[in-house]
């Protein structure tokens, strides 16, 4: 099992910029890739960004490349989001997800946080 709990959402103006973090605990964080999702009010759960469990490989959807980033820190057993340039569009609640391997994470993870709102006000 693998708990996660995200924070670090708010409010905030178009063009500013947000980390997400997302916490870790159970077993073993760095044998596990880990993605972000979001849900916009009315809309199906979308795929973020992914992250391979070393870090080397990393996974972003179209609407997010060049404006976010995803990191992790598996000393620290955390996962981020750097999001940069928020739009109005970016609002969502946003979940973190572990599953064994990237390709995994990226359609059906194993494991979800219970979510954190971003909301973006233009």
């Amino acid at each position: 099992q693998v708990q996660l709990v995200e924070s670090g959402g708010g409010l905030v103006q178009a063009g500013d910029s947000l980390r997400l973090s997302c916490a870790a605990s159970g077993r073993t964080f760095s044998s596990y890739a880990m993605g972000w999702f979001r849900q916009a009010p009315g809309k199906e759960r979308e795929f973020v960004a992914a992250i391979s469990w070393g870090g080397g490989r990393t996974d972003y959807a179209d609407s997010v490349k060049g404006r976010f980033a995803i990191s992790r820190d598996n000393a620290k057993n955390t996962l981020y989001l750097q999001m940069n340039s928020l739009k109005p569009e970016d609002t969502a609640v946003y979940y973190c997800a572990a599953a064994p391997t990237l390709v995994v994470v990226t359609t059906s993870p194993n494991y979800w946080g219970q979510g954190t709102q971003v909301t973006v006000s233009s």
